[in-house]
């Protein structure tokens, strides 16, 4: 009779086991996507920002959820990696937002406009003060879901084959320049040109455009732009702190589960803050490099910001008028902008200041 009864219950044990072992598997699925970076390979900090991410998802789900990295023109060329999303190309993009301001200029917003966020108040905007949610809701409208993954700090003002010595040098000038700072700066008349990273040099050498911005002086030093154009131009005041996205379509981000969705943001955040603190480390000694093999190294004149600010004003008053989701996002981050800079000129401002003037005697 014992013998019987151990047999029953472990037979009953065993069918359980056997019910509930496929709703386990169900819960942690084999998920394989596909990313395509706006990056080429050999920007290793920035491109690498995708393979951080990927790599921090496959550990976080026992490498359930595997996501291959493809750099720029694998599957898509560069600028057309938010399209390969949206269509379900790929189920990923690892791209920045402004590339896309062709589509609806309230793309620009989210990764940096001229005169706008620095990268710890980007970061500030987006996770805690409403960013991500406000332009998840726009990005609705184009079947993606963005997610920070990547900021690479106040950038350059770029390269150029001439002196640049007031904002009449800018007239006519072919400028390779990312986002909506091309329209700003079309009002001083330049001519922007939009090109993927791997497309600038042989622009830039063959006299095809006469300036080009990139990132700073890390990535500008592997990109080789120093041989081609002598002026090595500050600050990008178009691009104060910009925000790279990981771009999911939404369908593939809604049937994640909800484990998948939590390890997917915490491995962008995580890649986030890595980008920003590699372009910490490396471009101080780049520049070092660039100066002492003969670049030349200007602030942009005075007048030439001033200029600058006052066009980028008039285009977000323009574009307002006639595009609602510009005009809330653009507004929204104004006033955080403006409360952020009172608390930095109280104490940011005044201790990097201070260090600045002693690191001189």
């Amino acid at each position: 009779m014992k013998r019987r009864q151990f047999i029953q219950t472990a037979a009953a044990g065993a069918a359980a086991s056997a019910v509930a072992m496929p709703a386990v598997a169900q819960s942690n699925p084999e998920v394989k996507w596909r990313l395509a970076s706006s990056f080429p390979k050999s920007l290793d900090t920035i491109y690498a920002g995708a393979e951080i991410m990927a790599k921090m998802v496959s550990e976080l789900t026992d490498g359930k959820f595997q996501i291959q990295v493809f750099a720029a023109g694998e599957i898509v060329p560069a600028l057309q990696a938010l399209d390969a999303v949206s269509n379900n190309t790929v189920e990923m993009a690892h791209t920045v937002s402004y590339y896309y301001v062709g589509k609806d200029p309230t793309f620009a917003i989210a990764a940096s406009v001229p005169f706008g966020l620095n990268a710890r108040m980007q970061n500030a905007w987006l996770f805690q003060h409403g960013g991500n949610e406000l332009f998840n809701e726009f990005y609705k409208k184009f079947s993606v879901y963005g997610i920070p993954c990547g900021n690479t700090g106040a950038q350059m003002g770029g390269w150029f084959r001439k002196e640049i010595k007031s904002v009449a040098d800018i007239q006519g000038l072919k400028m390779r320049i990312g986002g909506i700072a091309g329209s700003v700066l079309q009002k001083l008349g330049l001519v922007p040109q939009q090109l993927g990273g791997g497309d600038i040099y042989p622009a830039l050498e063959k006299g095809t455009i006469d300036g080009a911005e990139w990132v700073g002086p890390y990535d500008d030093e592997k990109l080789g732009f120093a041989k081609v154009a002598p002026y090595y131009y500050y600050p990008g005041f178009w691009e104060g702190g910009p925000t790279v996205h990981a771009f999911i379509n939404l369908e593939k981000w809604n049937a994640l589960p909800k484990s998948y969705q939590a390890a997917l943001t915490a491995a962008c955040t995580y890649a986030n803050t890595q980008m920003a603190a590699r372009y910490d480390v490396v471009n101080p000694p780049a520049l070092k490099r660039l100066v002492a093999a003969g670049t030349q190294l200007r602030p942009f004149p005075q007048d030439v910001m001033e200029a600058s600010l006052k066009a980028a004003n008039e285009l977000y008053a323009e574009i307002s008028a006639k595009n609602p989701d510009f005009k809330k996002a653009i507004e929204t981050m104004a006033a955080f902008r403006s409360d952020q800079y009172l608390w930095w000129q109280i104490a940011e401002l005044t201790f990097d200041v201070f260090q600045v003037r002693t690191r001189a005697r």
